[in-house]
């Protein structure tokens, strides 16, 4: 099944491709590029890696000999797959733009980990390359295969959308949240004992999309305060979630100032909770968690993939009271998020917005649920969550 993807990487122009594993940056490769005339590099082949991490230099000789035998028929594209596997290749990649004894090719160049290249000190081309990052299916990628079940249940990567039984799904998941352990935490020398780290995912998993209580995980997982903090920098750089942090501005009332932090795929979370077999039922606790984090997740993407610039945060204050999302709109007003899994919202849901309205100069206040029926009470709208993404310009 192929699935038509809102991000479209330019065909013009070197660029940067990054999303978590599984997500389907090598497939959007194939089909947007012409690969007939490309050196592809898959860095996830032990003998490509060794190559080129022993001597970078030689994609410079391969490039030189292809112009050397083929005058006038360099590769129009060089892509290579999982860049942060070898960051060195990135100082011949700047020195082959650079270059004035051939014209040289456009570079694609795939990433599931920032974390070699953010803390390595990686060559980023001096942004002689658009960066751009892939996620896991949207709604509006799924069109009419969408369905907000299987959704919650397992997740929106590719390949779990198209997997036909819940067996296979599981299984996937399963060895997903393995396959990072070893390929992306373990392999890549991330923690010194992989146990303690493994007894964090899930742990972290159960708390996703909860203000982060690091001392909590602490003693849970039984380190100290600074490896969770460090073992939550690796996850973000592995890109499997991300920190929707507190609102900025001050407000009247007192904030407490935690971050939220949110895994990347709601299946993944699922998986790495040891969740899997628990089907998430409407009505239930879980299915309003799932919900929530499902809206979170999808704005985030779509907010992304159409370049909108909007940032994100949430707002709890000391007694209580809690904003599930604040969206700041670059030059349109700040909206006040209340999101609620019932088919059905009254006035009470969404009361607590009202004061902060006043606190934001020019705020709005929506409601977003499965209700169908989108009205306006007390001064905050009440949308079903389709409308809601159409109003915010992510539809």
């Amino acid at each position: 099944m192929r699935f038509d993807r809102i991000c479209k990487p330019s065909d013009s122009r070197s660029f940067f491709l990054f999303g978590a594993r599984g997500t389907g940056k090598t497939t959007l490769l194939h089909h947007l590029l012409d690969t007939t005339n490309a050196l592809w590099i898959d860095l996830l082949n032990p003998d490509a890696e060794d190559r080129y991490a022993r001597h970078p230099a030689s994609l410079l000789e391969q490039v030189r000999a292809r112009h050397r035998d083929q005058p006038g028929r360099m590769w129009e594209w060089i892509i290579i797959d999982e860049i942060q596997k070898t960051p060195r290749l990135l100082d011949v990649v700047h020195a082959i733009l650079e270059s004035r004894e051939f014209a040289p090719p456009k570079f694609a160049l795939t990433g599931s980990s920032a974390r070699k290249l953010r803390h390595g000190g990686a060559n980023l081309l001096a942004g002689r390359a658009f960066v751009q990052h892939l996620h896991p299916l949207t709604f509006l990628e799924l069109g009419d295969t969408f369905d907000l079940d299987q959704v919650l249940n397992w997740g929106s990567l590719p390949e779990v959308v198209q997997f036909q039984d819940d067996l296979q799904r599981r299984d996937y998941l399963t060895s997903y949240g393995h396959t990072y352990l070893r390929e992306e935490v373990w392999n890549e020398h991330l923690v010194h004992k992989l146990d303690p780290f493994r007894k964090f995912l899930e742990v972290a998993a159960q708390s996703s999309g909860q203000p982060v209580n690091a001392s909590a995980i602490a003693r849970d997982v039984g380190v100290d305060d600074k490896t969770v903090r460090k073992y939550f920098q690796i996850l973000e750089d592995t890109l499997l979630g991300f920190f929707l942090e507190p609102f900025s501005a001050s407000v009247r009332k007192r904030q407490l100032l935690s971050s939220k932090f949110y895994l990347f795929d709601l299946g993944v979370q699922k998986s790495l909770e040891r969740s899997l077999r628990q089907e998430i039922v409407p009505g239930t606790f879980a299915f309003g968690r799932a919900f929530e984090h499902f809206i979170v997740l999808e704005m985030m993407r779509l907010n992304d993939a159409f370049r909108l610039d909007y940032r994100f945060s949430h707002l709890r204050t000391k007694d209580g009271v809690e904003v599930d999302l604040i969206i700041e709109r670059p030059g349109e007003s700040t909206v006040l998020v209340e999101i609620k899994s019932t088919d059905r919202t009254t006035r009470h849901d969404a009361r607590h917005l009202v004061p902060f309205l006043g606190d934001i100069p020019g705020a709005v206040g929506f409601c977003i649920s499965l209700d169908p029926l989108d009205r306006e009470i007390e001064g905050i709208r009440h949308l079903s969550w389709r409308t809601a993404f159409a109003a915010l310009g992510l539809a």
